[in-house]
């Protein structure tokens, strides 16, 4: 497929990342520097532009172009370039970023010429609400329509069950309707055959149904329970967005904004919140309001150090579950050092629902894993797969693992004798490198 990528950013890396291998891409931007950057690593042909102009997208040769995907951090320049490219090529594909939720009403009222609108705000707030779910995890996707759901743990000292920690998976008492896809031990991915065990400082990833994710997040944090309510620091438009899934969830919010005009305008929009007019990192206030009590907070603020800073005071005062959205990748791993806070990144979520339409289209769904070194996709089985109507046991040991098939709308966690069929929509992890190999073989 011939994909024209409008922006060299923190998405459009991503992007390119994930499917230069299996696509010939090209990529456009402003800045020279990030497409050397781009052009070192990877064999993409690099057109330095305004993705915006009808220049620019023809010298890219947008009329030859299957897919084009403008993911720029300027929402106005990629619904301009989706809209030109519709008038130049009309057969072409469009994929278009979004950071308001207000263009993407817009779009499903069919007032903007594109196929796809991805929001960042709602995938970053969907995200977080999965998060909120399940407590000890440090990562997680629904797939399914909820059906099943992937969870990333960090395994620490004090973590789990001598029936599930320490012992072979053969014999580990783990939750019903789960498998464990992957043992990351080192940095490296370790296969989980029977005689493997799961040991402090490993980073596993689950694939199960939503209460066996649950289960495994008592296992990995026994005592944290159910989260019910939630402080967000910082509203903004993700920090509102998030409140709004949360709410809708049934799950208490409160919320805190250091500027006094945007604290009401939210507190007259989150009636059912309350909104409190402060920075949130002053000690006494964070004592009065009793925040420390609160199962879990949420930093949305736009500076990363502040976010940092308040996540480190509110763990302080008693928040033992925090997530933090970063705005540079770097941040990311400050956070992942410091503890206090699981990092999410919009920029990564964005990139990660785009990439699926690129995908096979017998792909529905993609979760990117551990700096997008693996993979979860949900794929349908080609009737004439060699890996269809054959037991599961009798699967090839390939390095990737299905965790469940979705057949006939229902979610299936497999067995060794259960059959993988034609149709089945197989969940499955692997390392990214070996996606193209994976859709050839179902």
């Amino acid at each position: 497929m011939r994909i024209l990528v409008i922006g060299a950013g923190q998405v459009g890396a991503t992007i390119v990342a994930a499917l230069h291998s299996d696509h010939d891409l090209t990529v456009i931007d402003l800045d020279p520097g990030r497409l050397s950057a781009l052009s070192h690593h990877y064999d993409v042909t690099t057109v330095e532009g305004d993705g915006a102009s009808r220049r620019s997208l023809q010298q890219a040769g947008v009329k030859d172009v299957n897919l084009l995907i403008a993911c720029t951090s300027r929402d106005e320049v990629n619904i301009i370039s989706s809209m030109l490219t519709k008038k130049l090529s009309p057969e072409t594909k469009t994929i278009v970023r979004t950071t308001k939720v207000e263009y993407l009403e817009v779009w499903q009222e069919r007032q903007l010429d594109a196929d796809f609108l991805v929001s960042s705000e709602l995938e970053t707030a969907y995200a977080i609400s999965s998060l909120i779910g399940v407590p000890a995890a440090r990562q997680t996707d629904v797939f399914a329509g909820g059906q099943v759901q992937i969870v990333e743990f960090d395994v620490e000292d004090t973590s789990g069950t001598p029936d599930v920690i320490g012992v072979p998976l053969r014999r580990a008492q783990i939750p019903a309707d789960s498998k464990v896809a992957s043992i990351i031990r080192g940095g490296a991915m370790r296969i989980p055959r029977g005689g493997e065990s799961i040991q402090a400082g490993d980073r596993i990833i689950i694939i199960g149904s939503p209460e066996a994710a649950r289960q495994w997040s008592e296992i990995m944090a026994r005592g944290v329970g159910r989260v019910e309510d939630v402080v967000i620091f910082g509203c903004g438009r993700i920090g509102t967005a998030v409140a709004r899934v949360l709410l809708d969830q049934g799950i208490g919010v409160r919320m805190v904004e250091a500027v006094a005009a945007r604290a009401r305008e939210v507190a007259e929009e989150f009636p059912e919140a309350r909104v409190y007019q402060a920075t949130g990192v002053e000690p006494d206030f964070l004592e009065r309001e009793r925040i420390g009590a609160a199962k879990a907070a949420i930093f949305a603020m736009r500076d990363d150090a502040k976010n940092l800073y308040a996540a480190t005071l509110a763990r302080l005062h008693g928040v033992r579950f925090g997530i933090a959205v970063v705005h540079e990748s770097i941040s990311e791993r400050v956070f992942e050092k410091s503890g206090v806070a699981i990092p999410i990144n919009p920029r990564s979520i964005t990139a990660e629902e785009i990439v699926r339409f690129a995908r096979d289209p017998r792909t529905q769904q993609v979760a990117m894993l551990e700096g997008d070194r693996y993979e979860v996709l949900d794929i349908t089985v080609r009737g004439e797969s060699k890996l269809a109507n054959r037991p599961f046991r009798e699967l090839p040991m390939t390095g990737s693992l299905i965790g469940a098939v979705i057949r006939d709308g229902q979610a299936l966690f497999p067995h060794g004798d259960d059959m993988l069929m034609p149709g089945d929509r197989a969940i499955l992890f692997t390392e990214s490198r070996r996606v193209g190999e994976v859709e050839r073989a179902l």
